[in-house]
């Protein structure tokens, strides 16, 4: 295996992101495709739910940024919000034309509903749209010639010019470890693209998959990039409680068609919390189900769809049917047993309406990126439509940029490190961040709280680096390395935060202060 490689554009990630990227720029650069897993391991493979966009007559352009703006609790960006909402469509027709084979009624793109939603404007496949997207898309990409894929790769570093002491400082490319080589590559590139995803395993309980390291956020706040908005984290309402199964998401549109979220004893609860009662935004409904579970001692609540008919609920839950009812549960008959969990990292990467990082030559795209759609929480089903949005205007950008030669860089050197004397270190780690994190900076959070999680915080920070810094690196101490960074930012900007506000809820601050401001944080340089 080379140690050392050229491209046009390196692309960190393979979900709807990084391959939409890739296939944009493909027909003029050469792309290189970085996973750190298979092609299929990321997020975007696991929405249930859908992908928005205004498809239907009767809905608006300005119904939908209305609708993303009151979710955003005033902290989504207008103008990036009506860049996403004017540009869905093109996206959806994009993917049609690609073949993803979406849900059909009366011979029209079928709608669905989902909380904070004024109208109908979800376009699915069934209850697996991501599925069906990533097949379609990993398709495509590898028939494409300009496509060069490389699997079980992760990010170790960005390569900028200040690593070879040269001004101005840009993104020369990048260090990945090859996982079946135990070597780690150098990808030298003009252009980079962060297409990493989100954050959600920094909590013990989450609905990602065990990609979702927070590893571009890490990186790139390394390399001297802005991130911004890192306090809001959203917490799916509904993940399957159960103890055989690990982070299966009970999609927000079973509560748009009618399910209801009940106490053991069939009390229905969210009339009690907020006048749109299930169909409130994940938020409220999350807060909802924590302060129900505390209140009684419930290990769990229950989503109720089964006074829907049966027909109708096997129609557009097949996936969500079939595999509850491989756990004994038929949703036809039964509640579900849900319980909130870690789900969308709405802050990241602070870039621009291009994708554009704060460094050139670095653009960021998809969940690891802070575009301004979402403010201080994410609507629902708007996530899918910013990747293919700002992956089609980062790919523009590149296109139309200028690319300088990329001088020589020096390939990674571990001439002074050993391999590891006791890997338990780093498990023992993982296990205290995830299970801090999900105490002390979870759905709802007190100043003592997230005190105590920092100071947990620099002290693991001392102890992975010292690890990382004498020892021949792996995957999972990548992995914990950039997990205890995005738990630092994450419990730095809800500090600094001195009220309550969407995805953010403070025990010590419980009121919304009149000016809304996003939460910004600089590296020192």
């Amino acid at each position: 295996m080379e140690t050392s490689l050229d491209f046009d554009v390196v692309i960190v990630g393979s979900g709807l992101a990084g391959l939409s990227a890739a296939m944009h720029l493909a027909p003029t650069h050469r792309v290189a495709v970085i996973t750190k897993r298979g092609l299929a391991d990321g997020s975007s493979g696991w929405a249930q739910g859908g992908i928005a966009a205004v498809m239907d007559r009767g809905d608006s352009f300005e119904s939908h940024v209305d609708d993303t703006l009151v979710a955003g609790a005033g902290l989504s960006d207008p103008e990036a919000t009506r860049f996403v909402v004017e540009h869905a469509p093109e996206s959806i027709a994009w993917l049609q034309q690609l073949g993803v084979p979406f849900s059909q009624e009366h011979g029209q793109l079928h709608l669905t509903r989902e909380g904070g939603h004024s109208a109908r404007r979800i376009v699915h496949v069934t209850d697996a749209t991501g599925a069906a997207v990533q097949h379609t898309l990993i398709d495509h990409v590898r028939r494409t010639p300009n496509i060069r894929l490389f699997e079980h790769h992760t990010l170790v570093d960005l390569i900028t010019s200040r690593r070879i002491g040269q001004l101005p400082q840009r993104c020369l490319g990048l260090y990945a470890l090859d996982e079946q080589a135990d070597q780690v590559v150098t990808f030298r590139a003009p252009q980079t693209i962060l297409a990493t995803g989100g954050a959600g395993k920094v909590y013990l309980y989450t609905t990602n998959p065990d990609t979702a390291t927070g590893d571009g956020i890490a990186a790139a706040w390394r390399a001297g990039c802005r991130v911004t908005n890192m306090e809001f984290i959203q917490f799916h309402p509904t993940c399957l409680w159960h103890p055989l199964v690990k982070s299966f998401l009970i999609t927000e549109a079973v509560r748009g068609e009618g399910g209801r979220l009940l106490l053991p004893d069939g009390t229905r609860f969210m009339p009690q919390h907020d006048q749109r009662a299930e169909l409130a935004p994940r938020d409220v409904v999350a807060r909802a189900i924590d302060f129900e579970m505390k209140k009684h001692g419930l290990d769990c609540v229950y989503l109720d769809i089964s006074h829907q008919p049966a027909a109708f609920i096997r129609e557009h839950f097949p996936n969500i049917h079939a595999r509850c009812l491989e756990l004994g549960i038929d949703i036809t008959r039964q509640p579900i047993p849900v319980v909130p969990a870690a789900h969308y990292t709405c802050g990241g990467i602070h870039t621009d309406l291009a994708g554009r990082t704060d460094l050139p030559g670095l653009h960021a795209i998809g969940e690891t990126a802070y575009t301004g759609l979402h403010g201080a929480n994410r609507l629902a089903s708007n996530s899918l439509v910013e990747c293919m949005v700002f992956a089609r205007s980062a790919a523009l950008d590149i296109r139309e940029a200028r690319e300088p030669a990329v001088p020589p860089v020096p390939v990674w050197d571990e001439s002074r490190v050993t391999d590891p004397d006791e890997s338990v270190v780093i498990s023992h780690n993982w296990d205290e961040l995830r299970r801090f994190m999900w105490d002390y900076v979870g759905i709802v959070r007190t100043n003592k709280r997230l005190e105590r999680a920092a100071h947990r915080i620099r002290l693991l920070q001392e102890e992975i680096q010292e690890f990382y810094a004498n020892f021949h690196i792996s995957r999972d101490l990548l992995e914990l390395r950039n997990l205890v960074t995005v738990a630092d930012l994450i419990v730095r900007s809800a500090q600094a935060r001195h009220e309550s506000r969407g995805l953010h809820f403070s025990r010590d601050y419980p009121s919304m202060d009149a000016d809304a401001q996003p939460t910004t944080l600089t590296p020192q340089r």
